[in-house]
Order: C-alpha cells, then sequence, then structure tokens
C-alpha cells in the first residue's frame, strides 16, 4: 500500500507524465503478452514456425496466407475492452497532467479508453493500406476479407497491415516525438515491457525528470534506474492508485 501511496503522490505533483508501455499493459483486457510464461512465444511452440519468423517481412511477402491466418487468429482481438491502466491513463491526459501515452502495442485499446495523444511505435491493427495504390482501410478489411490474404477491391493488391514487423523499421517521426516526450517528463512511468525489445527500449533513457516507476511483473534491463518498482498486475495497481487519487 506504500508503494501506491508514493505513486499517487507523484502523479499529484507531476504536470509532465508519459507513460511508456507494452504487451502487459493488455493482458489483463484478455490480449496475451509475448515474452512471459504464457505469453504468445510460449504457446506457439509446436508451430513449424516461430512468432518471430512469421512476424517478419520477409515471411510476409514470402507466405501472406501463412502470415494472415496467424495474425487474425493471435494479433487481432476487436472484442478486447480497456482496462484501469488504460482508463486513469485517459483520464490523467483529460486533466492534462499526463502529455503523452508512448505504446509498443498495436491494439488500439488506449485510444478506446480515451487518450488522445498516442504514440504507437509499431503501428496499428486499425490502419491499414493497399501495397500497391495506398487505399487505407479500416481493421474490417482483415477480419471480413472473403479471402485468407485480403485484396483491395480499387486494384488487386495486399492489404498490409500498418504494424512494424521484424525487419523494418520504426516511423521516424513518432519515434522522434517520443523523444522529445520522454525527455521533456517530469514523471515516466513503464509499464508492462520487459525492455528489451530495441530501439523501442532504449527511449527510456531520454528522461531526466524527477521519478522514473517501473510497473512489470519480471525484472527488466532498466530497474536499477528506477525509483519505484511495482510487480503487481499493472491494471490491479493503477485500479487502486485512481481510487487513492
Amino acid at each position: 500500500m506504500e508503494q501506491l501511496q508514493t505513486l499517487a503522490s507523484w502523479i499529484k505533483s507531476s504536470s509532465k507524465i508519459v507513460f511508456f508501455g507494452g504487451a502487459g499493459t493488455s493482458t489483463e483486457s484478455g490480449i496475451p503478452d509475448f515474452r512471459s510464461a504464457a505469453g504468445l512465444y510460449q504457446t506457439q511452440q509446436n508451430s513449424p514456425y516461430p512468432p518471430e519468423v512469421m512476424l517478419s517481412r520477409t515471411f510476409f511477402m514470402s507466405s501472406p496466407d501463412i502470415f494472415f491466418d496467424f495474425y487474425r487468429g493471435k494479433m487481432i482481438h476487436p472484442n478486447a475492452q480497456p482496462n484501469a491502466s488504460h482508463a486513469l491513463l485517459a483520464k490523467l491526459e483529460q486533466e492534462g497532467k499526463l502529455k503523452a501515452v508512448i505504446t509498443q502495442n498495436i491494439d488500439g485499446l488506449h485510444q478506446k479508453a480515451g487518450s488522445r495523444h498516442v504514440l504507437e511505435l509499431h503501428g496499428s491493427i486499425h490502419r491499414n493500406h493497399c501495397m500497391d495504390c495506398s487505399c487505407y482501410y479500416g481493421l474490417e478489411s482483415i477480419i471480413g476479407s472473403p479471402t485468407t490474404v485480403p485484396r483491395c477491391p480499387e486494384c488487386g493488391g495486399i492489404i498490409k497491415p500498418d504494424v512494424v514487423l521484424y525487419e523494418e523499421e520504426l516511423d521516424h517521426t513518432v519515434l522522434m516525438e517520443a523523444v522529445e516526450a520522454i525527455a521533456s517528463a517530469d514523471l515516466l512511468i513503464i509499464g508492462g515491457t520487459s525492455l528489451t525489445v530495441q530501439p523501442a527500449a532504449s527511449l527510456v533513457t531520454y528522461f531526466s525528470g524527477r521519478h522514473t516507476v517501473l510497473l512489470n511483473g519480471d525484472p527488466t534491463p532498466y530497474d536499477h534506474r528506477a525509483n519505484l518498482i511495482i510487480t503487481n498486475r499493472i491494471g490491479e495497481t493503477m485500479g487502486k492508485v485512481q481510487e487513492i487519487l
């Protein structure tokens, strides 16, 4: 309880909060993470292709049918709802205290909860485009496609999700915005991320504000930078913090 009180007091005294989150932010919404014991990488051990391979640019181009079969089954969760963590972050933004949510997630739950300034480092399942004519499509073009590989009704090109695959670079503009947000923050809350995926994880090194809070069940390479570490589930933690606030 003392840790929660500390976090709540830091939130109260801060005016430039930035949240940096990963897959663990959405596990309490029913979306599996990647690297925990129950994560996506562990549950796919019987597959002939590891998730890292199926989610690569090379595999997408060579075997789009297998890619989309995996993508629809494991990466898209259209019925997932925001949890207490998403809700508190949206509330803090509405109050003018939180300046940005930087997320490695592609699920769009921060926006569904009401957050507006969300920097999606790895893209979003809700944005898709034709690789030939660049026409834009929503998530329904992937879910409701009559063919395994979704095709553009305008030109017949493959519709690719705007998610960053392995072997692809992060959007430079989004990356720079994230750096600027973290560098100007007075409180950095890091939640639900192993901080092992680069270059995203290294963004936290740009923080020079007062307090760094780490909300994660397992140790990370950046634990030594944290002023406060809470290992309980992030949604549960943020829900209790909101009650204190």
